[in-house]
């Protein structure tokens, strides 16, 4: 099958579309990507998009028109990347998450992702599948992170052990065992590290009155000096200390959680660049330690994907907190780094189709494995 996937991340830099031919059957799967593109969001529709990940407050009349406003512009996405000669079959929309609560004592999670699939599939006249993350959580589980099968499916090594590390605006990790351990499929781990680029990201807008988006390359992160002691400080919070199952988002690593970040960075009178030093410091030493907490040994092989992945200062910091892994990236190994996650809800799509579960629950928590997203049949 031909097959779009749409991702938007907690970034929210814009909608990652990859177009992707998919064969075979389960977890053996022949995938390439075809095209790969990236739509900016209209700047009006981002900012409010941010200010809803924020708290802000709507209506159901402004919810309502949000979640039309993320569609079309994920529509548009669709129409404007298809080559005049392809014949799309399907499109996985991951859509944009604006509100993410993982599962408390004795009580289900919540998951909200915008950009409503059956208006995508009534704007492109192609049959959609979204909505991907509920059937998880409505099993108890985190509905997070769900790429972990299909890093099982791409990325599984009959001899090394190995960590795939995305680092979006939140960083996820998924821990593979070499497929010669014996029951290793019973040893796989994921979940969420805690903040990938986001804080980073918020900590630039802010300290350039919003003039740039993000640190380029790690260039002013570079500039400065991490401040340890804060970052130890800061790896004291709850959810780095909280073991898998777990996941997170912008809730927890808010614009408010940057605010007492650069009071404590103004207790220790650090510059800007040791300021995005230091959040810098503490994406790579919670991806880090949660490798210590939580695995059983460090993972001969580290694979990057997302934008941290293009970030030269980040990955040489991750790599001196882990000197006994290999960092690589995921293109290295033939599968684009910056399109994964568009490529991985492609691949969701096209399980749904053939009614193959999606999730992993000792990934996820939940209660067993489930046929992920709805489907929505075009009428055009």
């Amino acid at each position: 099958m031909i097959i779009i996937g749409l991702m938007s991340g907690t970034s929210v830099d814009g909608i990652d579309a990859a177009i992707v031919n998919i064969e075979g059957q389960g977890l053996d799967l022949k995938v390439d990507l075809l095209v790969g593109q990236t739509f900016p969001y209209s700047p009006s529709l981002r900012e409010e998009i941010f200010q809803v990940c924020a708290g802000k407050p709507l209506s159901m009349e402004e919810l309502s028109k949000l979640d039309n406003a993320i569609a079309s512009e994920f529509a548009q996405a669709v129409t404007s990347i298809i080559p005049d000669d392809l014949k799309v079959d399907l499109i996985g929309s991951h859509g944009q998450t604006v509100y993410h609560q993982p599962p408390q004592k004795n009580q289900l999670g919540y998951t909200l992702q915008l950009g409503r699939g059956d208006l995508i599939s009534y704007l492109t006249g192609i049959n959609t599948v979204s909505n991907f993350r509920v059937a998880d959580i409505a099993l108890g589980g985190q509905g997070a992170p769900l790429v972990s099968k299909i890093d099982v499916c791409l990325y599984r090594h009959p001899h090394h052990h190995r960590c795939l590390q995305n680092i979006g605006g939140i960083g996820n990790a998924t821990y593979l065992p070499s497929s010669h351990t014996p029951q290793w499929q019973e040893k796989i781990m994921g979940w969420d590290t805690g903040p990938g680029n986001v804080l980073i990201d918020l900590a630039v807008q802010e300290l350039t009155n919003n003039q740039q988006k993000f640190d380029f390359n790690g260039e002013w992160s570079r500039q400065g000096k991490p401040c340890q002691v804060l970052v130890k400080k800061w790896l004291n919070q709850e959810f780095f200390k909280q073991k898998p199952p777990k996941s997170t988002g912008r809730e927890l690593f808010s614009p408010h959680y940057l605010q007492q970040c650069l009071k404590d960075a103004q207790t220790y009178n650090l510059s800007s660049a040791d300021c995005l030093a230091t959040l810098t410091e503490l994406t790579v030493a919670s991806i880090a330690d949660s490798y210590h907490r939580f695995l059983p040994s460090p993972p001969h092989e580290v694979v990057l994907a997302g934008g941290g992945s293009r970030n030269s200062y980040l990955k040489e910091r991750l790599q001196a907190h882990l000197p006994h892994s290999h960092l690589l990236n995921s293109d290295d190994l033939g599968i684009s780094s910056e399109f994964k996650e568009a490529i991985a809800f492609a691949i969701l799509a096209y399980w749904h189709i053939n009614n193959f579960p999606g999730n992993l629950p000792q990934v996820t928590g939940a209660k067993k494995e489930v046929i992920l997203g709805q489907h929505y049949l075009s009428s055009r």
